[in-house]
């Protein structure tokens, strides 16, 4: 069995360009330095013969300045200030108060609306009959 073929004439193609290459400089970038972070093991001591002075941390100084407690960062050096119990607690309360009102009132209120709907569109209704049997008592007399 033979494949089949084509045949292409013998005509020249044309030289390609000569394109100039463009040269690539691969990307760079700075990369970001963070200090170093250098955490003291858990049992370190004094050598003998050295007393140890004990410093006030950052956190209870900031604490006993301004009265509230904060929350602070080292890493970064900032001190998140929090909110003290009070301020906690009342948020809370109020919360809580605002939902259970809102789930205990939505029903009462709900009924109450229909009524009124009811009473207004009866109302309407009665007024629109009304201006029908006048309309019609004004037609009869012409």
């Amino acid at each position: 069995m033979q494949l089949p073929s084509i045949r292409l004439s013998n005509s020249k193609l044309p030289k390609s360009l000569d394109m100039p290459s463009i040269p690539l400089e691969p990307p760079t970038a700075e990369m970001p330095v963070f200090p170093t972070v250098v955490i003291p093991p858990s049992n370190l001591k004094a050598p003998k013969g050295v007393e140890m002075e004990e410093a006030p941390s950052e956190k209870e100084e900031t604490e006993t300045q301004t009265g509230q407690p904060s929350l602070s960062i080292p890493v970064i050096k900032i001190d998140l200030p929090l909110p003290t119990a009070e301020v906690v607690a009342t948020a809370t309360y109020a919360a809580v108060a605002a939902v259970a009102t809102t789930t205990l009132a939505t029903p009462f209120f709900n009924k109450i609306k229909k009524q009124v709907q009811k009473f207004l569109q009866k109302k309407v209704d009665k007024w629109k009959e009304n201006q029908k049997k006048k309309k019609k008592a004004r037609n009869q007399t012409s």
